[in-house]
């Protein structure tokens, strides 16, 4: 489990806490198809997270780093 915007500096989309908050309280991020504004919103396995025309799988991309 991990909290969006945490996911959002993982995958790379922004570099600090602040501009993830901000992307989040724009509106410019869907989980699975909805606009989601809560930050701390906790992503599982079998998410979707949309922005900026990117669709990542939760649940793919927790996994490949776990690896790594």
């Amino acid at each position: 489990m991990i909290k969006l915007d945490q996911f959002l500096k993982f995958v790379g989309i922004t570099s600090t806490g602040g501009q993830a908050k901000l992307m989040i309280l724009d509106g410019n991020v869907k989980v699975n198809g909805t606009v989601e504004t809560r930050r701390g919103r906790k992503l599982v396995s079998g998410d979707q997270v949309t922005i900026e025309g990117r669709t990542f799988d939760v649940g793919e991309i927790l996994e490949s780093g776990a690896s790594n």
